[in-house]
């Protein structure tokens, strides 16, 4: 900013704050006046103006000697109270448009009320940047929050990014400022410059901006109103009307910037990805996708998880409508669309919310209570009403705007304790003195009620790894109100048994019985996600011990258990088909291993597993209840075999699943079942079309009148080695039971 001339140190004071950018009311300046006599004054600042006309008046405005400022002085019926500016600049170029400062204030009261109150579920429909109009005049009006600002101006390339041509007005004590710009349409970029109490000057990131320029650059487009039409009404009301937990929900895990590519490496679009995801995860037999966070971010190697735009698709993949496209696609293929939210933690980068208006809005002024220092993020302030608006806006955002099917909501640990990853002194107890972080819980539980009331069949997942009691149960009940919560318990303690060599698993044996003590107390996800295949955890491939063929068979058993046991569903791309090392984020998925018969057959048993899953209810009916799981024999330790029971709410379908954890095969396993019949091999993951050594039993296996394991019936199984089965019951007037000798008899008890 030039320095002051003589001239202008001798302007009133209110005039002087205007051109020196610092006024904290403009429009008390600016605009069309009467004054103390009744003449009509209209003052003006236009920097980049050498004369300026009003046009209705046909009136030449005089400017203030050593100043952008213009006024001009008449009488209240020479000029309407929306009038034209006509200015020329320095290079002869003649504007028209309305001026800013004529035109009254458009946010409603109850509007601001409901935001102070954190209660105004659409305040990204009232603040940020909309196109909006006024007695017939087309323009933006904007809108952000900043209660501790001493002035904020909009900038943008439609003002040469001068603070001092659009400064704001803020509205009472709501801390919200808002402006209207005439004439201003959609394409344009824009950013809000922030003058603090201490003088500072930041230039910061519209919160509430619905598109951004790809990184590294990191203003705000004027974006027009959305023309999609959406063609998914049928999904939509099906999943309002639909009971959720009783059907089948197995997720595909995909970061879209490292799923493919283009021919030169680059990003493909929203509606290209569509197509291509469309294809292959249908043909899969996957129910949903999951998106790893696609809110704006400005660094790839976060893949997403340090948002700065939470209204905003990345730009990297094409523009809000692309993405628009992306989730109607699918919908219209059956297939739903969940997104990675990040509500725990956000960067630190100066554009953005930290420290927005000069002080600690966004987060806590305290590092014991707003800061990660693992992540180098802070905390969200969740007992603060706005900021807390702020991220129930974004959620509702999502699901309502693009038609999400549900929010991942990511580190939920993180959230409910204040001692997260701290050390002793370097965190503040709550109230009670417990480490419990009461405000994040009590966001928690508003979020997951408003969600739900407002859009049924959306769900709300929760990766959140302590022992915190009741996450996926209601909020009436004192739970947090979560749909589900990732079982990392399960997943842990499985892979940990996994990795072990066979010889010595039967030491173990409790990695995989374990989880059953507590997997009905939570709607369980089991997951095996992005985060179990990088920073040096191996490949899933990877983690299974022995030698290439023990390698697949062990990760072929490892999903058929998955597939099987009681809980939703959960895969990382490149996991379906054996990725070969572990992810990458700035690199395609190694799809050519798919020319090769081991991956090829990981990828048609994952195929098979879901189609199996989603078309036999007693896999799916009863995932989250007791009722729909009965151990076999959990005993087995000396041959580390598992063998267990899944049925449905209505008893007209029985799996069974048996598990060898060893490469020895064994004949003649008999194993108790509780009804006679033919039990159909639905699924053997050690059949030859997935690469294995075919060991089964021909199709199926009548039962026999053989009481074992305290059961009237038994079957004796021929169990493959590395190897898992699911039997299906066919109906019971297919099959009558076949009889045995008293030699097969012991011939069957000497095996099992």
């Amino acid at each position: 900013m030039a320095t002051a001339t003589p001239a202008v140190r001798a302007l009133p004071d209110a005039l002087q704050r205007i051109v020196e950018a610092r006024h904290h009311d403009p429009f008390s300046v600016l605009g069309r006046h009467l004054d103390e006599d009744g003449a009509l004054v209209v003052r003006v600042f236009l920097p980049r103006a050498e004369q300026v006309r009003l046009v209705e008046a046909d009136a030449a405005m005089t400017r203030i000697e050593g100043t952008d400022l213009f006024v001009w002085r008449g009488t209240a019926d020479q000029l309407p109270e929306r009038y034209q500016l006509e200015w020329e600049d320095a290079a002869g170029v003649v504007h028209r448009t309305h001026d800013p400062y004529c035109f009254p204030a458009q946010l409603g009261d109850f509007d601001l009320h409901l935001f102070g109150e954190g209660r105004h579920w659409h305040a990204y429909r009232f603040l940020g940047a909309h196109l909006h109009q006024i007695d017939g005049v087309a323009g933006v009006r904007f809108a952000v929050w900043a209660p501790n600002a001493a002035r904020v101006s909009v900038v943008g390339d439609f003002n040469d990014w001068d603070g001092r041509a659009h400064p704001m007005r803020v509205r009472g004590g709501s801390g919200v400022w808002e402006l209207f710009i005439p004439e201003l349409g959609p394409g344009g970029l824009y950013k809000y410059e922030i003058r603090d109490r201490h003088t500072n000057v930041l230039v910061k990131i519209d919160p509430y901006a619905q598109s951004f320029q790809e990184r590294p650059e990191t203003a705000g487009y004027l974006c027009p109103e959305s023309r999609y039409r959406w063609g998914d009404a049928g999904w939509m009301r099906d999943r309002a009307e639909t009971n959720w937990q009783q059907r089948p929900f197995s997720v595909y895990e995909v970061h879209l910037g490292s799923w493919q590519r283009d021919a030169d490496g680059g990003f493909l679009n929203y509606r290209v990805l569509a197509k291509q995801i469309g294809d292959y995860v249908e043909a899969l037999g996957f129910t949903h996708v999951e998106l790893l966070p696609i809110t704006e971010h400005p660094l790839d190697a976060s893949w997403g998880y340090q948002c700065t735009g939470y209204f905003a698709p990345t730009s990297r993949f094409g523009s809000p409508d692309d993405f628009r496209f992306f989730v109607d696609h699918l919908h219209q293929r059956g297939i739903g669309v969940l997104l990675d939210w990040v509500p725990a933690h956000f960067p630190k980068d100066a554009y953005a919310l930290a420290r927005f208006d000069g002080t600690a809005l966004y987060e806590h002024a305290d590092p014991r209570l707003g800061e990660h220092k693992d992540w180098g993020t802070l905390i969200f302030n969740f007992g603060r009403n706005e900021v807390k608006n702020f991220l129930l806006s974004s959620a509702l955002y999502w699901l309502e705007e693009f038609h999400i099917d549900g929010l991942r909501v990511d580190a939920v640990a993180s959230m409910l304790y204040l001692d997260y990853s701290r050390d002793a002194g370097e965190w503040i107890p709550n109230k009670y003195g417990g480490n419990e972080n009461l405000e994040a819980v009590e966001f928690l539980r508003e979020l997951n009620s408003v969600t739900h009331e407002r859009h049924p069949g959306t769900l709300m997942i929760a990766e959140e790894s302590t022992a915190w009691p009741a996450v996926s149960r209601p909020t009436y009940l004192g739970g947090l109100g979560f749909s589900m919560k990732w079982n990392m318990g399960w997943m842990h303690d499985t892979l940990s048994y996994m990795s072990k060599d066979p010889i010595y698993r039967h030491f173990h044996h409790d990695l995989l019985t374990f989880g059953l003590l507590y997997a009905f107390t939570e709607n369980f996800v089991l997951p095996f996600s992005h985060d179990e295949v990088v920073h040096g955890k191996g490949s899933m491939i990877d983690k299974m011990p022995g030698d290439g063929w023990q390698k697949f068979a062990s990760l072929r058993l490892l999903y058929t258990l998955m597939f099987s046991y009681p809980g939703k569903k959960l895969l990382f791309q490149g996991c379906e088909f054996a990725q070969g090392h572990e992810w990458r984020f700035d690199d395609a998925l190694d799809w050519e291993l798919l020319e090769r018969p081991q991956h090829q057959g990981i990828k048609r048993l994952v195929s098979d597993l879901n189609h199996c899953y989603r078309t036999l209810p007693a896999l799916h009916q009863q995932d989250f209840v007791s009722e729909g799981f009965e151990w076999i024999d959990c005993h087995d330790s000396s041959q580390s075999v598992l063998s267990y029971l899944r049925k449905d709410r209505n008893g007209e379908t029985l799996a069974v699943g048996v598990f060898n954890f060893t490469p020895v095969p064994r004949e003649h396993y008999r194993i108790g079942v509780p009804e006679a019949g033919f039990y159909r091999e639905q699924i053997n993951s050690d059949a030859e079309v997935y690469g294995g050594s075919n060991v089964g039993n021909q199709g199926g296996i009548a039962t026999e009148a053989v009481s074992w394991m305290g059961r009237p019936h038994s079957i004796p199984i021929a169990l493959p080695p590395l190897g898992g089965l699911i039997l299906v019951r066919e109906p019971r007037s297919e099959a009558p039971e076949a009889g045995v000798s008293d030699d097969t008899t012991a011939t069957a008890a000497s095996a099992a």
